[in-house]
């Protein structure tokens, strides 16, 4: 049986190791040379070590994924920069994505791809019925009852270094659920690897 899984797209970043840094020493002089250049993993070790992590906000990961309820969940609670969803409220969902744990016995995952199949049939077919006495809005947003926990949506995410810290420590974690882990692994291996590493030292220390 081939699983859908979830999906994480790096769409953007902005700044880098050293624009963090130049937010630093703003408080003395901005002015870069060779021998501050140099300077810039110390200082960013020094600020992240010693809780001075409001540089640290200067830069910025932009992420386009596809992840089940839960996963999408656990993206809400953190303090992320942004964060704007598909919308069964606002659009009927054609495209029935949905997750299969991978870790599961074939027997339950065929189980939850039948269960999900059936649920994904009354949502649609709900939407149809209810319309004329509800209207297309009503319709819409109350056949979401019909989706399953295992539906998968898009969302734009980006964080800022600094919340990429917190959500990396809670979700990139061995307590953490399966699914969002592997969001998390995904998303910091998409960052350690954009061309010229512009956040190796910031990757080093927040992933930590």
């Amino acid at each position: 049986m081939e699983l859908q899984k979830n999906k994480v797209e790096l769409i953007g970043y902005y700044g880098s190791d050293e624009t963090i840094a130049l937010s630093a020493w703003t408080s003395t002089s901005r002015e870069l040379n060779k021998e501050k250049e140099e300077r810039i993993p110390k200082l960013l070790n020094m600020l992240w070590t010693n809780g001075h992590e409001t540089p640290f906000e200067k830069g910025m990961v932009h992420f386009l994924v596809d992840t089940e309820i839960a996963s999408h969940i656990h993206l809400l609670k953190h303090r992320i920069s942004s964060l704007n969803a598909e919308s069964a409220r606002y659009k009927e969902l054609k495209e029935n994505k949905f997750y299969i744990p991978s870790d599961w016995p074939e027997e339950w995952q065929k189980k939850l791809v039948d269960f999900t199949t059936e649920s994904n049939k009354l949502y649609h077919q709900a939407i149809k019925d209810l319309e004329p006495s509800l209207g297309r809005k009503r319709a819409k947003e109350s056949a979401r009852f019909f989706k399953a926990y295992n539906s998968q949506i898009a969302s734009d995410v980006s964080f800022n270094m600094r919340s990429f810290a917190n959500f990396l420590k809670l979700r990139n974690s061995k307590h953490a659920q399966k699914e969002i882990r592997e969001v998390a692994i995904e998303m910091q291996k998409l960052v350690e690897n954009i061309p010229g590493n512009p956040f190796s030292e910031t990757i080093k220390l927040i992933s930590t």
